[in-house]
Order: structure tokens, then sequence, then C-alpha cells
């Protein structure tokens, strides 16, 4: 009997992964949805017997379908395949009753297992069946999924280290030149003063700079989370901005490394301006970036007043190679 599967996920890149690692003879009917809203229409429709799940999506994310599906009790079996891998988002989609938990980027095998040990799948040799249009994805996407993956690792070890729950968004990517780019930024949506460090790194055929802009409201509370006292003192401040930047950076560019096949060298970090605000940050540094392929990330953490933008700009030089690297995963 033909099953039918859902796999909800904003990103074309993952959809299409993940449409890949199913088992090649089990019969299903494959229906995509780029959001938790369309996800939810699609199991009323009774096309959603099981369900893979991302959380972090537009419109509605994962955490609110599984909350609907598990309220108005839908007929689904949910797993979830998501980059945010902190032990307390395990624990949160388990109690809204998820079925299990799987880590992107996802792999065949440990699909498999997870079908097998809780007894869904079923195999009809050779009569697997694709009803559905084949997954199209650009390389704006392939990026922002990159980046969502690794913005997971850099968030699962900030969790460990302070003992919290980060609060993660949808990564936004664009190439822009750099008087661009005070407009894209999230952080300029918001009044409150920043300080700023940033942290060269290159690789093969790859170069850029990762800009850690710290929300100056941050410190009292990072301080404290890290036993530092004096919060207010400029030796302090620093080193919060230097102890944070060293997680999140170092965390994300092994995220990109390992799904590129490649490895990055990185500089000493600098700190780039003190209680300004973004124009003016980025204003004063602009002549170290021209035109950029920039990935941003909001990390901002629960019940605590944190939050603080990642911002990696890849050279223009380094856009090809890029291109390259992203077309094995597209293929």
């Amino acid at each position: 009997m033909t099953i039918p599967i859902l796999i909800c996920d904003d990103s074309a890149l993952a959809r299409k992964q993940m449409a890949r690692t199913l088992p090649k003879d089990w019969d299903v009917e494959i229906s995509y949805a780029t959001n938790g809203a369309e996800g939810l229409d699609v199991i009323r429709a009774g096309k959603g017997e099981i369900v893979f799940l991302d959380l972090n999506m537009p419109v509605m994310d994962g955490y609110e379908v599984l909350q609907a599906v598990q309220q108005q009790d839908l007929p689904a079996l949910i797993i979830v395949v998501s980059g945010d891998i902190q032990i307390k988002a395990h624990e949160r989609v388990k109690a809204l009753g998820a079925l299990d938990f799987i880590q992107k980027p996802v792999s065949a095998d440990a699909i498999s297992n997870i079908l097998q040990e809780y007894g869904i799948l079923t195999l009809t040799q050779g009569n697997k069946t694709e009803q559905t249009p084949m997954v199209k994805v650009d390389m704006r996407d392939a990026c922002q999924e990159i980046a969502n993956v690794a913005m997971g690792r850099a968030a699962d070890l900030l969790a460990k280290l302070l003992d919290v729950f980060v609060l993660l968004p949808i990564p936004n990517v664009n190439v822009l030149e750099v008087s661009e780019l005070t407009m894209a930024l999230k952080a300029t949506e918001r009044s409150s003063t920043v300080s700023g460090l940033c942290q060269g790194f290159i690789g093969a055929g790859i170069a850029g700079e990762a800009l850690l802009l710290f929300h100056d409201s941050s410190f009292e509370d990072m301080a404290k989370l890290m036993g530092l006292e004096n919060p207010d003192d400029i030796n302090t401040e620093i080193e919060v901005m230097m102890d944070t930047g060293n997680v999140l950076i170092g965390a994300f560019l092994n995220g990109i490394s390992e799904q590129l096949d490649m490895k990055f060298s990185q500089a000493h970090p600098v700190v780039l301006g003190r209680h300004c605000s973004v124009n003016e940050l980025i204003h004063d540094n602009s002549e170290k970036w021209q035109r950029t392929l920039a990935m941003e990330i909001n990390y901002r953490i629960e019940d605590y007043n944190i939050q603080c933008d990642l911002l990696l700009l890849f050279t223009e030089d380094s856009i090809p190679t890029l291109n390259y690297k992203l077309g094995y995963l597209l293929d």
C-alpha cells in the first residue's frame, strides 16, 4: 500500500536531500510544503501520514506544527529533521509528540534506521511512486540551508557552555554591495547601539570575514552567564565579545567547512568598534568589503536580554568556488 509522505521544509535543497535519502524501494507518494501552515493543510488533506518536519520556517515553524497536530489530534507520525541540535530542542519536540529527531544534513542510513526502529518501513521492490514535481534548487537557497546547519552547530555549542536555550532564526543570505549592507542587516531594525569584532578566514578559493555585532544591552546578562564581574568594565566587555565570537564564529565555520568538504584558517579576532550604531560601524570599515555574499544570523538567548548578529561576508572572488562546491549538493 502506498504511504503518503510529507516533507515540510522552507529550503528547496533540504527538501531535495530529504527525498533522496528515503529508501529506494519504499512505496510512497511524496508531497512537499515550504512552511508549517502549508504542511498542516497537507496533513489535513490526508497526504501526510508520515511527516519529515523542519523547525525553523516562516509563517509557522515546526514547534507550532507539532502543537497543532497534538491539539487537533491529526493523523500524522512526525520525525523532526533540523539543524538545531540543542538538547533542549530535542526535549521540546519530543514533549510535543514528535516520534524522533534527525540532525541535518540527513543521511540515508539515519532515515532507514529510524523507520525500521519504529516499524513504519514497508518495502515493495521496484514499486516506489514519485508523483510530485522535481524540487528545483537555486544557489541562494543552497547557501541558506548550509548556513542553517552551521547556525545550529554554533547554537548547540553556546547552549552547552552557558546552559541556556538559543533561539534560532531563518538565516538571511544575499549577494550585495557593501553600500547595501546596512540596509540588509536585521540589526538595523533596532535602535540599540552595538559593539563589533571581525575575524578573517580563508580556505581553498574561498575567503572572507566573520563580523559579530554584539548588542550593548546584552553585555550585563552575558557577563553573568559567563561568571564575569563588572560587566560595564571595558576589559569585561571585550572578553565577553571575544569569547562569544570564538564560540559562534569557530563553530559556524566548522559547520560550513564540513558541508563543503574543505578547511578554513582563521585570523585573530579584531575589535572594530564599541557602543556605536550599525551604520557607523559598517561605514567606518567599508573599505574592507566590496561586493559580497553575506550570511546573517541573529542569535537570541531565551529568558535573557541577549542578542547578537553573526555575519559572514564572503569576497566576490569566492562566489565561483562556492557555486562549484554547492553544485555537488544540487546534483
